[in-house]
């Protein structure tokens, strides 16, 4: 996997990219502003770019258009978009555009490289990340009878699972059911919720305030 790397914090940047090629990750570049992070992207073409969401020159949101920018002009390309602000609005704003292939972390979670680099690989694999403390966020925000009040106690469960990244197979050994009853319940969360895509299931969860399960405290069907 090849990563290009955005940060105007120098030592921060050159010490994530370390720990990235220690893990095996390529980094191709790594640059200080929004405006070089375009221009090696169109040239290295890297499989995700990890970006700080405020960089120069007014340390706002420069990073935040970066990362819609380079989904729009180069979808092959992943973002992951690193903040130290808790803030639901810049993750719902990225994955309201483009679910796919893109996330948003805070970054205290780079002080543990297993995290980052599975949030890189989940990305260029064509998932959508978003960090816990941005989702328990969106679940203090009121919000509007939907899609969701449709849902059965069960079948809110299952997608608290799904939105987890779990396999059906997975959800299943937590709910202490079959495979099979989870596929059931799984088309029906996607009938109701009226979702095209897992992305797009997560995204729509996300908006909607949906809890991830924690797994180990279900009980069996």
């Amino acid at each position: 996997m090849r990563v290009v790397i955005a940060d105007d914090e120098l030592l921060l940047r050159e010490g994530v990219a370390q720990l990235l090629r220690a893990a095996g990750i390529d980094v191709v570049a790594t640059v200080g502003d929004a405006d070089e992070l375009m221009l090696r992207v169109a040239r290295a073409r890297p499989d995700v770019a990890l970006i700080d969401i405020r960089m120069p020159p007014t340390h706002r949101e420069e990073g935040l258009v970066a990362a819609l920018a380079i989904r729009a002009d180069h979808p092959a390309t992943g973002v992951l978009v690193l903040s130290h602000y808790v803030d639901s609005n810049y993750a719902l704003r990225l994955l309201e555009h483009h679910p796919e292939r893109s996330g948003y972390l805070l970054k205290e979670r780079v002080s543990d490289v297993a995290v980052l680099v599975d949030a890189l690989r989940r990305i260029d694999e064509g998932e959508c990340v978003i960090d816990p403390t941005i989702v328990a966020q969106l679940l203090r925000k009121p919000r509007a009878e939907g899609p969701l009040d449709a849902l059965t106690p069960r079948e809110r469960e299952v997608l608290s699972l799904i939105v987890k990244g779990l396999l059906n197979k997975q959800v299943a050994c937590e709910l202490g059911t079959v495979e099979k009853t989870i596929k059931v319940h799984r088309a029906r969360v996607v009938e109701k919720m009226k979702a095209r895509s897992l992305p797009d299931l997560v995204r729509m969860s996300a908006r909607l305030g949906i809890e991830p399960q924690t797994p180990g405290n279900s009980q069996a069907v």
